[in-house]
């Protein structure tokens, strides 16, 4: 029997290649006959460059660049060669993300926070030669500022009016292939996007959220305007109106960072398919018996766009049962059926007389996704 482990992250320090590696210790524990092979997977978010490295190797470029309020973080960039200089892996995580700033800040953040860091990353893609850039953009993103910072330091400090120059910015990245691998689908601007997410945080609250949504819809339009005689077919036609690019699907992702890399050329995937393809989850599928995937939470949302969604969708071509592990499970069996998903079971067992989860802390997850895998493979294997 062939088993695939290809999960997402799970929470806290217990990334989606360590997972990968828990989850393959317990089966392997309890079935040791089986081969059973790891992959683990990325959104596009935090973990991005650790999956693929782990899979394609590369050469990690360190980077000094600013966090979302200015100060100075460490991060990298993953330059895998290949032809025409290969593909730089950009993972926005490191210098957006929400675990990047403490809750009491959260809203300082979203209001003055800026993107210049996401910049400074792609500068640096740049730099590696690579004609191929992905960019991974988490949602939520700690800022909230469209993509505005990224796009003053990839225009050089070129302004039109108070604005960068859009054009400026585009000529940095003639030439390269810029992939948006997003976590999510969800726009910019609208009543489904970033902003009414970012106004159910509760440190940031939907005051500040509005407030924020007029003034970036504001910026959005007179940066779009700067494009409107590029022939890159930005602008998506709907019979006699015109979808504007911040309201289009997938902008919204990294605080709108995609926004901004859609006004310069670049294409959006989603991340789970970019990272799929990368690590070369099709062809780990066609030598399995049986795949086990999962994440933190998997949820209706989570069925549509994730990683648990792109693996249950590679499965179901080759008939292949599907059995995905979380943290919480907010699914019924009826709703993860079509995927081909053939079990869902949560790390923790939940209290037979309650229903209720018991609380547990970061460092028992580990041992918990290893007891779980275990008591799997003696359900599971044929072995």
């Amino acid at each position: 029997m062939h088993v695939l482990i290809a999960p997402d992250r799970f929470s806290g320090p217990l990334n989606a290649v360590l997972a990968a590696r828990s989850l393959a210790d317990g089966w392997a524990e309890a079935a040791p006959s089986t081969t059973v092979t790891a992959l683990p997977l990325s959104d596009g978010s935090a973990g991005m460059l650790d999956v693929v490295a782990a899979a394609r190797g590369g050469t990690l470029v360190p980077v000094q660049a600013a966090g979302p309020l200015g100060s100075v973080t460490a991060a990298a960039v993953l330059h895998v060669p290949g032809d025409a200089g290969g593909t730089a892996y950009v993972e926005a995580d490191q210098v957006i993300g929400t675990d990047l700033v403490p809750p009491e800040a959260r809203a300082h953040a979203a209001r003055a926070g800026s993107s210049a860091g996401l910049g400074a990353l792609i500068l640096s893609a740049l730099s590696t030669g690579a004609s191929r850039i992905v960019v991974g953009l988490p949602t939520p993103a700690v800022v909230h500022d469209g993509g505005r910072g990224l796009l003053q330091v990839l225009a050089g400090g070129e302004t039109v009016g108070d604005l960068p120059d859009v054009a400026a910015a585009r000529e940095r990245l003639a030439g390269r292939d810029v992939v948006i691998a997003a976590a999510d689908g969800v726009p910019l601007l609208g009543l489904l996007g970033a902003g009414a997410l970012l106004g159910q945080d509760p440190d940031v609250g939907p005051v500040l959220a509005q407030e924020l949504e007029r003034n970036i819809g504001e910026t959005t339009a007179e940066m779009e305007r700067q494009i409107e005689d590029q022939p890159r077919g930005l602008l998506l036609s709907t019979g006699r109106d015109q979808v504007r690019v911040a309201r289009q699907e997938g902008t919204g992702a990294g605080g709108g960072a995609a926004f901004a890399l859609r006004l310069l050329g670049g294409r959006s995937i989603p991340g789970a398919d970019v990272a799929a393809d990368a690590v070369g989850l099709a062809d780990a599928v066609e030598q399995a018996d049986l795949v086990i995937t999962g994440s933190a939470v998997v949820d209706s949302a989570s069925l549509t766009t994730s990683v648990v969604a792109t693996v249950a969708r590679a499965a179901l071509d080759r008939a292949l049962p599907v059995v995905v592990v979380a943290e919480e499970i907010r699914t019924s069996r009826r709703e993860v059926a079509p995927l081909g998903i053939s079990g869902t079971y949560e790390i923790w067992e939940r209290s037979r007389l309650h229903g209720a989860r018991r609380r547990h802390g970061a460092s028992d997850l580990p041992d918990a996704v290893r007891a779980r895998a275990a008591r799997l493979a003696r359900t599971w294997s044929t072995a």
